[in-house]
């Protein structure tokens, strides 16, 4: 076992300050393209009068190194898709289509056959076509054995069903969406923490859930102000990029059980603290509904 200082995602090579002041650096040059809502999990475009295009893009991160490793590059492909597909949904939009592009040293028929596969399962279940999307070998730019996967997805959202989080009050509660494991984020640290051992795949690279299903059916049961998805920053930092100015969320930790993987976090030397800064922790997926909808779901947290 590779003994990390402090075992933080900050030691294992990953600032999640640096990625929040990169978002501010560049917040002017991108609104001055007529871009509102930057930072959000997914951007929006009018389209019409009626209507709006969601998008988000990402990529699958450094799990790719353990998936490969695991020979399980189709879950990677399925994973991608998934991230980018409950960005989307956060607006309140349908998922219409997903784009892919893979990329590495040189580049494996099966290997990217598995990821293509994998993001179509994934696309399929979702309800969203797989319009194509882009391979390239670049033995300048990457090492040998290196590879990396990224997408993008775009809805569709009606203008009065947009969620934006604009209309959160003080008294609204969190519903939270259970994870089914680490999802696709602090993968860096882990990777830290395993070293060049063996590792249990099943517990470090459970599937992204998705969360399309659940989505829709809580919007018939309640009055959905808000969607996070938690992603990079944990659940604390997601939920603020959705609340509005002067609302904050009051997390009640022990409101669910988590995933077995956060047990294997705490043995290793990682902290409550880090994790809930750059994990999941059991939550994959919050939303905001007014405290008359909180039978709508599992409730973890309010908003004062």
């Amino acid at each position: 076992m590779v003994k990390v200082e402090g075992k933080t995602y900050e030691a294992a090579g990953v600032s999640l300050a640096l990625a929040e002041s990169v978002v501010e650096r560049l917040r002017a040059a991108v609104e001055s393209t007529g871009t509102t809502g930057f930072g959000t999990f997914a951007g929006l475009y009018p389209l019409d009068g009626d209507r709006l295009l969601a998008a988000s893009m990402d990529s699958a991160g450094t799990k790719l190194v353990l998936a490969r490793k695991a020979g399980r590059l189709r879950g990677i492909g399925a994973d991608l898709a998934a991230h980018c597909v409950n960005d989307v949904i956060t607006t309140g939009a349908e998922p219409l289509f997903f784009l892919d592009y893979v990329v590495g040293h040189s580049l494996s028929l099966e290997q990217v056959a598995e990821l293509v596969e994998g993001a179509a399962e994934t696309c399929r279940a979702a309800g969203c076509a797989l319009l194509g999307g882009e391979t390239a070998e670049m033995p300048g730019v990457y090492g040998e054995d290196e590879l990396d996967f990224a997408g993008t997805c775009v809805g569709l959202v009606a203008r009065d069903r947009v969620i934006d989080g604009s209309r959160i009050e003080a008294g609204d509660v969190v519903l939270g969406f259970p994870s089914l494991g680490l999802h696709t984020n602090g993968f860096s640290l882990v990777r830290t923490l395993i070293g060049d051992g063996d590792f249990d795949a099943e517990l470090l690279l459970a599937p992204h859930k998705l969360y399309v299903d659940e989505v829709r059916e809580l919007r018939e049961r309640a009055d959905v102000k808000a969607l996070a998805h938690v992603t990079g920053g944990g659940v604390l930092a997601n939920l603020e990029r959705v609340l509005p100015e002067g609302r904050r969320a009051e997390i009640d930790w022990d409101a669910w059980e988590r995933p077995r993987v956060y047990d294997w976090l705490t043995e290793q030397g990682v902290s409550e603290e880090e994790q809930r800064r750059v994990f999941n922790v059991g939550v994959g997926m919050c939303a905001v509904v007014p405290a008359g909808d909180a039978g709508a779901g599992q409730v973890i947290g309010k908003i004062t």
